[in-house]
């Protein structure tokens, strides 16, 4: 049996991922072991976790590759200083040590951080590389149901390319057509989450979820940022923008377009303007994506589309690639980000260059995207135990029928089953539930639960049977990366005076039956969940629905802002006694707030840093 190890790191979202004999057999992010979010170190922690769940050695693998080239991204840094110079001396003079010492021996590095996991490990001609996009073009392709598809690749950057057009059949995938930095829809998306105020590499989900609050007044203006032409392909202008060279993302220039300075977190609160201002730059996005969708449709002919790239996780954007009705099916890898990049180096050394069959699997080989690490019951007990946490053990059906009956009376539900998910999504291992008929859950669970801001939206976990019933959508969704409409015979229509309202006015207006998961434009940003990849949480949810007649719960994740989702027994209780939770449910143990040690109880609203 071969196995190959994937690796991304030095830059965010550092992860390891191990294939045998072409199958995926674990994945998982470096933050969820050190605790650190979008941790961008040498992935220690999540290397030895997928060894030791195959139960290898390091010198047992055939195969180690790094998901891109560090010599092709050091050669676009300097050419990118020397066309900007002496513009950038500064950020040349902060980057340039750290690359010549860490970065760009990368084999050396990982050698010798290799040798940590085993001693015995000699020899590094078995450490290969992979090019950034053609990583994310095969974490995308190969899993996926499709025997044959066309590619669409969209992130900041990574050697050079930012955005690339893939054709892939059978076990290959080939890069068609690339554009380059500067030019980038990620990074013109992350200039608008740094002027907003959120945090880059982080913040821009949160931008998506301030975009239906809004409206799209500064569409115009964006475009004289960007020129779009008919077939998606872009070109920025760089007067105003400054990361290319800079310490910061905008400019002078940007903010004198707009007419604002970039919004100060700490001590600004979120307006209008930057509701409208998130509002446009989510159309201009969209805009992009539909023609760069449509264009390649038209040229390749193929009626498959896999979307990758950080771009990907833009679920909204998805949604409207798939309303248009572009491509008759269409697949998004879960990881989109640069861990899964570890993810599609592995699988692109094993399929493009050793040359290994691949037989698509209808249902994808992402295995619902529970990759990470597992308990076993005893494993739990002990663990919780040696906390002093209170537990009760229930069997399965009881677990179920107890957990149903807390969520139906509007309790706050930590949930912790099976193995921990690959990416960015909770969904349904590492997941806090919610009733989403309340009209109280998602202010409670944002404020109480997550302490973070109001606006953010939840996402609902319905049964794939009942899709259709409940929302405008007729295609899988298990890994919450489409957003749709809420069925019409389910809305509640608004009135004139409260379609009057502006911005967050708008959050607390019931909108449908299940107002914790509908937004304020009356979409929501679905999970279909299916008997086959995750039975715990299925049955969880039927139960609940033969209760209430709702097969629709909340489902976010397990954790507080800024921290990364919980993985261990120990980190689901202390978020459970930092937080407003009133159960936790780990494997078969029920843990009841109201009878824990209150010493052990921890504030966790400031225990770790905001994103």
């Amino acid at each position: 049996m071969k196995s190959i190890l994937g690796i991304s790191a030095f830059y965010h979202d550092s992860a390891a991922c191990l294939l045998q004999d072409g199958k995926i057999i674990a994945a998982a992010q470096e933050e969820r072991f050190t605790r650190k979010k979008h941790d961008p170190s040498y992935p220690k922690n999540a290397i030895q976790f997928v060894l030791n769940y195959a139960k290898l050695n390091l010198n047992d693998v055939d195969q180690i590759v790094f998901f891109e080239k560090p010599f092709l991204k050091f050669e676009r840094l300097l050419e990118t200083y020397v066309a900007f110079a002496p513009k950038g001396f500064l950020s040349f003079s902060k980057a340039m040590p750290i690359w010549i010492k860490e970065k760009l021996f990368q084999k050396n590095l990982l050698f010798n951080k290799l040798r940590e996991h085993d001693k015995n490990y000699k020899s590094d001609g078995n450490i290969f590389f992979s090019d950034h996009h053609l990583s994310h073009a095969a974490s995308a392709f190969f899993p996926s149901p499709f025997e044959e598809a066309v590619i669409l690749t969209a992130d900041g950057v990574g050697e050079w390319a930012t955005t690339t057009v893939a054709v892939g059949k059978g076990n290959q995938l080939d890069i068609k057509k690339e554009i380059h930095f500067p030019h980038s829809l990620g990074l013109l998306y992350s200039a608008f989450t740094y002027y907003t105020g959120f945090k880059v590499n982080s913040g821009e989900y949160k931008l998506m979820g301030l975009a239906p609050y809004g409206n799209p007044n500064y569409e115009d203006k964006i475009k004289k940022l960007i020129d779009i032409k008919k077939d998606g392909t872009f070109r920025l202008n760089q007067k105003y923008f400054n990361y290319a060279t800079g310490l910061t993302m905008t400019n002078e220039h940007f903010h004198n377009l707009f007419g604002q300075k970039p919004r100060n977190p700490k001590n600004q609160k979120l307006t209008q303007f930057h509701m409208d201002i998130a509002s446009s730059i989510q159309k201009v996005t969209e805009e992009i994506m539909i023609k760069l969708a449509t264009s390649i449709r038209n040229e390749y002919g193929i009626n498959n589309l896999c979307l990758a790239g950080g771009v990907a996780l833009n679920c909204v954007a998805n949604g409207k690639i798939l309303k248009e009705k572009i491509f008759d099916n269409i697949w998004i890898q879960p990881a989109a980000g640069d861990a899964g990049g570890s993810l599609g180096a592995a699988l692109a050394l094993w399929h493009i260059e050793q040359g290994n069959k691949r037989i698509a699997n209808p249902d994808d080989d992402m295995k619902g995207s529970y990759l990470g690490s597992k308990f076993s019951q005893e494993e739990i007990e002990n663990e919780l135990k040696s906390i002093g946490a209170n537990f009760d053990i229930f069997d399965y059906e009881n677990v179920i029928e107890k957990t149903s009956n807390y969520l139906s009376n509007e309790k706050a539900i930590g949930w912790f089953q099976g193995r921990m998910e690959f990416g960015p999504r909770a969904l349904g291992g590492r997941s806090i539930l919610g009733d989403p008929r309340s009209d109280k859950m998602q202010k409670n669970l944002n404020l109480k639960v997550k302490y973070r801001e109001s606006f953010r939206p939840f996402a609902p976990s319905v049964l794939r049977e009942d899709l259709s019933n409940w929302f405008n959508l007729n295609v899988d969704s298990p890994y919450m990366l489409l957003v749709a409409d809420i069925n019409s015979q389910k809305k509640i229509e608004m009135t004139n005076e409260q379609n009057k309202l502006f911005g967050i006015k708008k959050l607390n207006i019931k909108r449908s039956e299940i107002p914790a998961v509908t937004h304020v434009d009356y979409s929501a940003r679905i999970q279909t969940v299916s008997k086959s990849t995750n039975k715990y949480y299925y049955d969880l949810i039927l139960k609940f629905k033969e209760k209430t007649g709702c097969p629709v719960i909340v489902n976010t994740s397990f954790n507080v802002r800024g921290e990364p989702i919980v993985n261990t027994p120990t980190d689901a209780f202390n978020c459970f006694m930092g937080t407003e939770l009133d159960y936790l449910i780990i494997g078969n143990c029920i843990l009841d707030k109201t009878k824990q040690d209150l010493r052990l109880k921890k504030d966790y609203s400031k225990e770790f840093e905001l994103d």
